[in-house]
């Protein structure tokens, strides 16, 4: 690169801070499945790290039959009909307060 080119410069991108009034995201079928299995499976290997934690349980999931899943796949889709619910209103909210 010649050195008569002065290099460019990068403009930093702010992030927008989450409103903490907006509603929490739903959670996916795994989520709700690790969510209950994870204590099991540190009460089952007491030293295991965090990562090897997670293999587990992504393994323990893939293992799942569909009829196995799908207390979980309900879960979901009733937290997902509540995140958009609560997102409906909170939009509303927004919206009349402008």
């Amino acid at each position: 690169m010649p050195k008569d080119i002065e290099p460019t410069t990068r403009r930093r991108v702010q992030k927008r801070k989450k409103d903490p009034n907006a509603p929490k995201r739903s959670l996916s079928a795994y989520m709700f499945f690790a969510n209950e299995q994870r204590d099991n499976v540190r009460a089952e290997n007491p030293n295991i790290t965090f990562g090897q934690v997670g293999k587990i349980l992504g393994e323990r999931w893939r293992a799942l039959s569909e009829g196995d899943k799908a207390p979980y796949e309900e879960k979901a889709l009733a937290d997902k009909k509540r995140y958009e619910d609560e997102k409906a209103a909170y939009d509303r909210r927004n919206l009349e307060s402008v």
